[in-house]
Parts: C-alpha cells; sequence; structure tokens
C-alpha cells in the first residue's frame, strides 16, 4: 500500500495533530489490519505443524510500511502478543533417529538410540516402556545419556516390552515408533538325579538317572537343552543268599531228666542282603534212658497203674487198626478208577481206537497207520471216544488241587472234547489256589490228556497250548486248563519304566508233573529286537507273588524255560505250568512298541451329529478281540481296517486330529486342533481301552458320505496319515460277529487230531535223526532246514532233539502247515523214512 509518507518527520510543534494524522492513516489500511485481527481470532485453531510458508505471511507484515506508522506503544503490544510469540518457535515432526527392536539374552546389555528432532527451544526426551514413564532415579538398572540414548545395563525379564522416545517443548510433544525389546532365556540342565534302584532283584539289570531342562527352563524363544534327558546303566544286583543250617552237633549226654541234646547254627551260608533266616528248630532234645538217668520214679510206680497204663495202650492200637479197616473198605467199594495206572494197557481200554484216517482234509494222502494193540504204547489215529462202560470218575490223585470229575463222561468226538466251561470255570474257581482266576467262560478252555498229549486254543487270541506227546507221564490222566487273565482283575507289579508286553496267561493246575516241556503260544507287542529290550518273563508262585524266571537272550537250557521269539509271537517251552507274562524294559529312546489303531462309528445316526471313536490299544489280538465284544455290545461297526504303528520311548504323548473334511458338508466340534493320550498310559500297558471320540456335524441330515484324514504323531513331522472315505448310511450293521468265528477250530483237541504229523510216524523220524550222524544228516540239519538253528544247544540237551524240533514245527504251523514240505525237508536230508509222507491214498 503506498500511502503518503510526507507527514513521517514533522516538527514537534506539530505533535498534537500527528494522532489525529496517525488514526486517519490506521482508517486508510483497514484492509491490512482486519486481515491481521482474523489471524488473532483464528490463531487458537491452527495446526501446530503449520508450515513456514504461513508464518511468513506474519513477517511480511511486519515489513509493511503500516506497521513503521504505527505508535511504538501499539507495535509493543503486538509483538508481546502470545499469538507472536508462538510463531517464533518450532519442533519437527519427524525423529533423526528412532530407536530399534532388539532380542537379547538374560542380563545382556541394551542400547537403544534416539535422536529427537530440530525445534526451538531444543526438546526434552523422556523414555517409556508400555506407556509407562521410566524414572532411571528409582531403577538405577535404566540410564538416559547426554545424548538421549537409553542403556538398560542388564537385561532382566521384567524389561521385556514397547519401548518409545518421546520429546516435547512448549510447543509439541513427539512421539517415537515403539521398538520391542525381547528378553529371552535359553534352557540349561538341571543336575543329574541320583541312579534309581537296580531294576532286577538279583543278577542283571537296568538304573536309570534323568535331568530336566529347566536350570533355567527355556522362555521367549530360547533354545532348548541339547542332550538326553534320560540315561540307564547296566547294573547287577547283589543276589540275596538264604541261610542255611550247619551239620547237627553230637548228642549230648544223657541229663539227669533222662533227655540228650543237640544244635546246629545258621552260618552254612549266613543269610544275607535281605536273604531268609534258616526254618526250623536250632536246638533238638529227646528223651533217653542210661545209667546216669534216675530210676527212682519209676521204680515207685505201683504195679496196678502200670496194667492200667498198659491197657489204655492197647485200646488205642485196637482203635487205631479198626479206623485202618474201614478206611480201606471205604477205599474199595468207591467205583472209578485210579489216575496212578501202572500199566498203561488200562488206559488204552478207555478208548475205542477207529481204523479210519484223519480227519484234516488237506492232509488225506497221507498214510493211515493202524495202531499195534499187542504192545503198551498203543498208538492210534482217528476218532477218540470217552469210555461208556465206566460209571465212576476218574481221580485226580496226582493233581490234588482239582476237584474229581463229576459223575457222568466226557465224549471226545474226533479229537473234540465237548464240555461246559462254565461248569469248569466254575467247579475250577471254588479251588482255594483258583479262587482269583477270573470266571471268564469266553477266555477259558480245558482238556482231560493222556500221554498222547493235545492241544488247548482261545479262539481268536492267538494263544494256545501244545502238549506234545509223552509229556504226560503214562499212567496218567491230567485235566488241564488255559485261561487269559484281565489285566484289571490282575494287576501285575511293574517297576521303573517297565512296561507289560504281553496278555497274562495261566495254565494249569500248577504243580502237576510232566516229563517233557510244553509249548505255551502267546502275542508280544514290542519290536523284538533284543538290543533295545531287556524283556523279562515273569511267573506267579503259589503265594500269588511274581517273580523273574528268565531274561529273553540270556537263555540257560539248564534251566525250566526257555523262549523262542518271533516277530509278533513268543513260544514258551516250560517244564512247570502256571500264570506267565512278558514284561520289558526299554534300553534306550529307540525302543517301540506296536500300537493298533481301530475306528468305529455307531451304527445307526439320525442326528446331525456323528462320533468316530479312535481306539488305541497294544497289537495284541487278545486286546482286540476284547475291544470288537465291547463294540458289539455297544451296538458299533467298524469304519476301516486296523493300522499298525510303532510308538517309542521317547516320553512324547500321542496326538491325534482330523482334518480336510468337505467344509461344504462337516464341521468339527472339536475346539482344540487336535486330542492327545498321555505318554504313560499307554507304555505302561496297563489300560486296554484307551480311545478318543472325535464328534462331527453334518450340515444336513441328508449328508452320508464323510472323507477324511486323520493324522497320528508323536513329534511334528515324524506322524502317520490314514484316508477315511466311507458312507455313515449304507452300512448300518453292527460289529460284525465273523471276527469273533474266525477261528473256527476246536478249542481243546486229544490224542492223535491235535498234530499233523501221526504219533507213529513220528517216533520213527525221531529215532532216525536223534542218533549222531557222521555226514551232519540228522536233527541239527533239520533245525538249520528248519531256521531254527539259534536254538541248538537247547534241542541238544534234551533226550530227543528231534522230538522238541517236531513239537516247535507243530505250534508253528498247526493251522497253515503242509507236512509235504517237512517231508521234502527229510527228503532233502536224505531220510528214507520221509517217503512214509508220501504214500498215495491207493496204496494205503
Amino acid at each position: 500500500h503506498g500511502g503518503n509518507t510526507s507527514n513521517r518527520r514533522r516538527a514537534p510543534s506539530d505533535r498534537q495533530t500527528i494522532p489525529m494524522q496517525t488514526d486517519l492513516h490506521l482508517f486508510h489500511h483497514l484492509d491490512t489490519f482486519f486481515f491481521f485481527y482474523l489471524c488473532v481470532i483464528l490463531q487458537p485453531y491452527w495446526n501446530v505443524e503449520t508450515s513456514p510458508d504461513s508464518k511468513c505471511f506474519i513477517f511480511f507484515l511486519l515489513l509493511l510500511e503500516d506497521f513503521f506508522q504505527m505508535s511504538q506503544a501499539f507495535r509493543d503490544i503486538l509483538i508481546g502478543s502470545p499469538f507472536f510469540f508462538n510463531f517464533l518457535q518450532d519442533l519437527r515432526k519427524n525423529f533423526e533417529e528412532e530407536p530399534q527392536g532388539k532380542e537379547v539374552a538374560l542380563d545382556q546389555e541394551v542400547l537403544l538410540r534416539c535422536h529427537p528432532p530440530e525445534g526451538v527451544p531444543q526438546a526434552e526426551v523422556e523414555w517409556q516402556r508400555n506407556e509407562d514413564l521410566i524414572d532411571p532415579v528409582s531403577d538405577t538398572n535404566y540410564f538416559i545419556s547426554a545424548d538421549h540414548n537409553l542403556l538398560i545395563k542388564k537385561a532382566r525379564l521384567a524389561d521385556t516390552g514397547n519401548y518409545t522416545c518421546v520429546a516435547k517443548n512448549i510447543v509439541a510433544r513427539r512421539k517415537s515408533n515403539s521398538a520391542t525389546v525381547l528378553v529371552y532365556v535359553n534352557g540349561g540342565w538341571s543336575t543329574w538325579t541320583t541312579w534309581s534302584s537296580c531294576s532286577a532283584v538279583c543278577g542283571r539289570g537296568w538304573q536309570k538317572r534323568s535331568r530336566s531342562c529347566t536350570n533355567p527352563t527355556p522362555l521367549n524363544g530360547g533354545t532348548s537343552c541339547e542332550g538326553q534327558n534320560v540315561q540307564k546303566s547296566a547294573c547287577v544286583a547283589t543276589c540275596p543268599v538264604d541261610g542255611g543250617w550247619s551239620e547237627w552237633s553230637k548228642w549230648s549226654a544223657c541229663g539227669a531228666d533222662c533227655s540228650m541234646w543237640r544244635s546246629r547254627e545258621c552260618t552254612q551260608p549266613s543269610p544275607g542282603t535281605g536273604g531268609k533266616d534258616c526254618q526250623g528248630l536250632d536246638l533238638q532234645s529227646i528223651n533217653c534212658t542210661s545209667e546216669q538217668c534216675p530210676q527212682s520214679e519209676f521204680k515207685n510206680v505201683p504195679r496196678s497203674d502200670v496194667a492200667l497204663y498198659v491197657g489204655m495202650v492197647a485200646v488205642a492200637l485196637c482203635l487205631t487198626l479198626l479206623l485202618i479197616v474201614v478206611i480201606l473198605v471205604y477205599r474199595r467199594k468207591k467205583e472209578g478208577l485210579d489216575a496212578d495206572v501202572a500199566d498203561s494197557s488200562i488206559l488204552t481200554t478207555g478208548f475205542q481206537p477207529m481204523g479210519i484216517k484223519p480227519s484234516k482234509p488237506e492232509n488225506s494222502h497221507l498214510l493211515t497207520i493202524q495202531p499195534d494193540l499187542t504192545t503198551t504204547t498203543t498208538s492210534y489215529q482217528g476218532t477218540l471216544r470217552s469210555r461208556h462202560d465206566a460209571a465212576g470218575k476218574f481221580s485226580m490223585t496226582n493233581g490234588p488241587l482239582l476237584d474229581p470229575l463229576p459223575n457222568g463222561s466226557h465224549t471226545l468226538h474226533n479229537g473234540k472234547l465237548n464240555s461246559d466251561p462254565a461248569e469248569f470255570v466254575s467247579r475250577l474257581s471254588t479251588q482255594t489256589y483258583f479262587k482269583t482266576l477270573p470266571r471268564d467262560v469266553a477266555n477259558t478252555t480245558y482238556g482231560t490228556f493222556n500221554f498222547l498229549g493235545g492241544r488247548l486254543t482261545i479262539p481268536n487270541t492267538g494263544i494256545s497250548l501244545l502238549i506234545p506227546p509223552e509229556a504226560i507221564p503214562r499212567g496218567k490222566i491230567y485235566e488241564i486248563y488255559l485261561t487269559v487273565q484281565r489285566r484289571e482283575d490282575l494287576r501285575l507289579p511293574l517297576a521303573g519304566c517297565q512296561t507289560l508286553l504281553s496278555p497274562i496267561v495261566s495254565c494249569g493246575p500248577p504243580g502237576v508233573v510232566l516229563s517233557r516241556p510244553v509249548i505255551l503260544s502267546m502275542d508280544h507287542c514290542f519290536d523284538a529286537c533284543l538290543d533295545n529290550w531287556a524283556v523279562r518273563l515273569k511267573k506267579q508262585n503259589y503265594e500269588g507273588a511274581w517273580e523273574d524266571v528268565l531274561l529273553m537272550g540270556e537263555e540257560l537250557v539248564t534251566e525250566p524255560y526257555y523262549c523262542q521269539l518271533e516277530a509278533e509271537t513268543c513260544r514258551l517251552f516250560s517244564e512247570q505250568l502256571g500264570a506267565f507274562a512278558l514284561v520289558g524294559e526299554s534300553l534306550h529312546m529307540g525302543a517301540s512298541k506296536r500300537l493298533r489303531l481301530v475306528l468305529f462309528s455307531d451304527a445307526y445316526c439320525s442326528t446331525l451329529e456323528y462320533n468316530i471313536r479312535v481306539y488305541c490299544m497294544d497289537d495284541i489280538q487278545d486286546v482286540f478281540k476284547e475291544v470288537m465284544q465291547m463294540e458289539q455290545q455297544l451296538g458299533g461297526r467298524l469304519i476301516d481296517e486296523p493300522h499298525v504303528l510303532l510308538f517309542k520311548d521317547s516320553y512324547h504323548n500321542l496326538r491325534l486330529s482330523i482334518h480336510d473334511m468337505p467344509q461344504a458338508h462337516w464341521r468339527s466340534k472339536l475346539l482344540a486342533g487336535y486330542q492327545e493320550i498321555p505318554f504313560y498310559h499307554i507304555w505302561n500297558g496297563s489300560q486296554r481301552y484307551l480311545h478318543c471320540t472325535f464328534t462331527l456335524e453334518r450340515l444336513s441330515l441328508s449328508t452320508c458320505d464323510l472323507t477324511c484324514q486323520l493324522c497320528v504323531w508323536q513329534v511334528e513331522g515324524e506322524g502317520q496319515s490314514f484316508a477315511l472315505n466311507f458312507n455313515i448310511a449304507k452300512d448300518t450293521r453292527a460289529v460284525d460277529s465273523e471276527f469273533l468265528l474266525m477261528d473256527s477250530n476246536a478249542t481243546a483237541l486229544a490224542g492223535p487230531s491235535a498234530f499233523q504229523i501221526p504219533y507213529l510216524i513220528r517216533q520213527k523220524i525221531c529215532s532216525s535223526l536223534d542218533a549222531p550222524c557222521p555226514n551232519g544228516a540228522d536233527w541239527r540239519m533239520l533245525a538249520q532246514r528248519l531256521k531254527l538253528e539259534r536254538h541248538m544247544s537247547f534241542f541238544a540237551s534234551k533226550v530227543s532233539p528231534t522230538s522238541v524240533i517236531l513239537d516247535l514245527w507243530e505250534t508253528q504251523h498247526f493251522h497253515s502247515g503242509n507236512i509235504n514240505q517237512l517231508a521234502a525237508v527229510m527228503a532233502d536230508i536224505g531220510k528214507q523214512e520221509a517217503m512214509i509222507f508220501l504214500v498215495s491214498d491207493g496204496d494205503c
């Protein structure tokens, strides 16, 4: 605005007219001051981040010529106003350097840098952690340097958080981006625990010690401990020494009390390491008569008293003789035959030998050998029938643990025993020793056997008992049973990391006399690698306690027990009957158990919800049979073939999940991503029906097809996946009972029908191969051809090695064996006796 400036410097005499002239000049420039007034009014609403260009407008006003035409007082008022002062100050928006996030170890030094933005006046800096102000005075672990950097002297877990640098002056307040500081802790091992006690009570065993990754526990992504948390070491437990009596001392001289004494001590050996003390008396006395014994008392006895004593003794003798006579008469009247028969020809009259061919259709081409009734051997082929003309019953004099058989007779049709298992179990359980046996008719079988032997089988369990010929002494008849003990009924004590690897099988009665070992077959569920396991055979004694009787891989041929281990089955040679079980302890984490995964669902589903039950059990037929029977009662159905998986001794739980369902038709009602079965519940083996249920929901009742994936794992990335694809409406049948009838063979077979090899042919083979042959064509070559050479030392310890080999062959090939293959092996050995197998039906 170019106004007239001629009146700027007037004479002092004209000063009274200046105010009027100045006011008139301001009045002419109202537009300039009106804009200035608007700036003053709107100043509170201006953003503090107004660009410098807008402030140049104020400085432009200062240069206006009109400003200098104002009075001095007015200019002072304008310059001193807050509006004018604020525009002389500033604080930039962006930090020149912001703090950066870090991951640091515990106790490590942390430096967070901060260079605040420029400002007038210079900004003050403070630090915040999770929006809380950091005060270095109250917490000396923090230090703020002169250049505004934050120093954490030793990082603590509590120092983990989001750190912010705050810059402020009287104009503005700026915050930096948050920097995350994560304080992590690397895991460290605790000290080793002391070694556990030796797992063996006597002899070689195992002990372990452990440590945990808790010193410290890894946190916030810190590394876990490296190395094993369990160490195992072999140990040898000192066997307890039971005390033994020394020899009796000599009798002392006859004392005044007419008695002599002798003593002995428990020093051969002395009891040690928990052994039992000697049982019995250590001091013994007897009456004596000698010159030293005073006889005056007897001399003073009146003759009448002597006669009374003699009469009393005579009466006692008469009563004793009378009682003996009554007992003898009662026994003679008692019907039946004595089991302890001296002549085996009496036994042969109890059966009707039939001259027919074996009942096995696959062996119809074999030679039928008629029994030689003139010998006492009485070997026969065909149907055995119990004696009908004997109205009595067998007396089990050699098996005192069983009551005699009830009146009546049992009939053997084709060697199969027709009996009532319920009646037998009820009678058996009344005996003192067998009161703990389960009254489970479905898992119990029994039969009556003589020297010809036989076989007992529990269907669909893989459990059988072979009684070889001549195992029962001639003249004896035993009623033998075979049963499976339920684990919940009979708690087998397990120590440390031991696990049950087989069913608990009982055969008896215990205490019977056997001439040769019987063979008990039962399934197991471990990887059959003895480098990974220490497997023990346990047997229950008469008091009910369980004892270790065998360590697999270290069998002694002199012991009454011997095991032949196969991939899924254990064959136990035993000279004693009783209750047996396999118990194992893993030697390292490479050991694994075989588990069987079985899936069931409801046979009928009329709702939107659909349940899938996944059972995880030991890979043993006995357990699978029980689950099938239980699901049959529940009305369930099997929706997929059973799957076998290996469960390792890694202390990791078993996890199961269902994935890849069609989301348009199905959804899972499980809240978690997977279900979990604890490790020790599976490894211990005491819980038989471990399972988890997946509840699915279909979006429409018309949806019937279900496809999904079942995933099972212990460690991430090392699991198994099984595809499921089925229709929930097509197969509405319950669990098919055909499985429960798969093993349709008789549970009890007596005599020749229990064996593939006829009795007389078996005898000829044994007589041919038992004798050593210079070129090795004897029982040793037979064992090699049958791939049983690992047990040579065991076979050699027997009176007839060939018969033991044939017993094992019978056990392995009873259902699937081809007798012609055995004949081919005999021909390969070069024994002409084998040609007897190949006689045709016409030649017979």
